[in-house]
């Protein structure tokens, strides 16, 4: 039996060219697929109807670098730099996380993913000190039923053995493990990546390991590149290319320190990029380089990156990204007595970044990203008669410029609904006391641990 959903009168952003932006359009979602996105679709089709009058309707947006293990320790390090966070949260709190803690982490991370509009994560999870680990987080994963790609990383026991060209790989039997028991499938919510620690912070051998092991089981790699002077000085991707393993299957996090030939590895070899723009110009990792990427044809996607530092929504990544390239845009203008490029970056193209920009460096572009038939119903509706939002003169601004958390009103994952009426369709309560309860765990933990030494 087909179940129908249908989304009626909404403001329609719906980030496909063929379909356009709809100031009146309707939804229809069919057994979780978009079928049709119109002016008006016929007002008796057999469906629930969910009322979007005075609400903007657009793709959910993508997270595409999270480290969403790091929940129960949100807000530790609110003034930490790049170098700090390395001690304060992986050299302090990671070696004492329980999967139990890894779960918590991952079951409140992914809700407040949902509740702000986030319905594609990417959960870059280095913190498998055990093979019980990432069984946790999966767990977490599916209980919420987030699309997600889980991105398995290495243990971080120590800050010394794991980051100080580090000798030892991610263990490739337990990789294959999840692999076979999680991810036999590419076609559900749930699919998997490699997250790679990459030269610099591994030797030669350990790179090698890693790369070949993600491509025996045909997944995609992800590996923070050049943020911050130190990581911009290993030439990361030069040393990848030396290596002969640049391919289209790398998606680079940060960017911020690639030099020009760089950027033409990443580009020529399909490689995609992800930009965390609240970390990168708040820890000094170096400017968000989004003008820089689309400017060498690659499409930039954003992402949260941490929670102990910034806060979880992406409404918070746009404006930081806009700002800060316009900002570096303005002022090399202007010390340089030139006018403003016509390719200064939009609003529009802020969205898109957010949203189809997302899906295509998840490598789930032909599932989300966009309102387009044919596609799995990735939707969020925004309150747009609020008074942050209204009155609404361009839809895309709304949503890039005026929006925040408390818009959220709907969030839809593959036809489910998981945000109604401004609450999320979730057990929230269990989900805060399970993350209070690891906070005070780990927080004894770390305790105990100065105290012994």
């Amino acid at each position: 039996m087909t179940t129908r959903m249908l989304l009626r009168s909404g403001h329609v952003v719906s980030m496909d060219p063929a379909v356009g932006d709809l100031p009146r359009g309707d939804i229809l979602i069919e057994d979780g697929t978009i079928t049709a996105v119109e002016p008006e679709i016929d007002a008796d089709v057999d469906a629930e109807v969910l009322d979007m009058t005075g609400r903007i309707v657009v793709p959910g947006f993508v997270d595409t670098h999270r480290h969403t293990w790091e929940a129960p320790i949100r807000g530790c390090a609110p003034d930490a730099t790049l170098d700090d966070y390395f001690v304060d949260v992986l050299d302090t709190f990671a070696p004492v996380f329980t999967p139990e803690d890894v779960y918590a982490g991952n079951l409140a991370g992914t809700l407040e993913c949902l509740n702000a509009g986030i319905t594609t994560l990417v959960d870059w999870s280095h913190i498998n000190n055990t093979p019980e680990h990432p069984d946790a987080a999966i767990q977490a994963l599916k209980e919420t039923g987030i699309r997600a790609q889980y991105a398995y990383g290495s243990a971080n026991t120590s800050l010394a053995d794991y980051w100080f060209d580090s000798t030892i790989a991610v263990p490739g039997d337990d990789v294959r493990r999840i692999r076979a028991e999680h991810f036999a499938s590419d076609g559900g919510l749930l699919t998997m990546a490699l997250a790679t620690r990459g030269p610099g912070f591994c030797t030669d051998d350990v790179v090698q390991q890693e790369w070949g092991l993600a491509r025996e089981l045909g997944i995609p790699i992800t590996v923070h590149v050049a943020m911050g002077r130190l990581a911009g000085r290993f030439g990361m991707v030069r040393r990848l290319h030396q290596m002969g393993l640049l391919g289209p299957d790398t998606t680079y996090v940060h960017c911020c320190y690639l030099g020009e030939d760089e950027w033409r590895m990443v580009a020529d070899s399909g490689g995609t990029v992800s930009i965390a723009a609240q970390v990168e110009t708040q820890m000094g990792h170096g400017w968000p380089p989004v003008s820089q990427a689309l400017e060498h044809g690659l499409r930039p996607s954003l992402s949260i990156d941490v929670v102990t530092t910034v806060p979880g929504d992406m409404f918070t990544q746009i404006r930081a990204a806009f700002g800060a390239e316009r900002a570096r845009v303005n002022a090399d203008c202007w010390q340089a007595n030139l006018p403003v490029p016509a390719s200064m970056l939009t609003a529009r193209q802020m969205l898109e970044i957010a949203t189809l920009n997302g899906a295509h460096v998840a490598g789930l572009e032909d599932r989300t990203g966009s309102l387009t038939p044919g596609k799995r119903a990735d939707v969020v509706a925004l309150d747009a008669t609020a008074l942050n939002m209204a009155p609404v003169h361009d839809a895309t601004a709304a949503v890039t410029l005026g929006a925040d958390v408390s818009n959220v009103e709907t969030v839809i994952v593959d036809g489910v609904i998981h945000k109604r009426d401004g609450r999320l369709l979730a057990d929230v309560d269990r989900a805060r006391r399970l993350v209070e309860e690891s906070r005070d765990r780990l927080l004894a933990a770390v305790a105990a641990g100065k105290r012994d030494t």
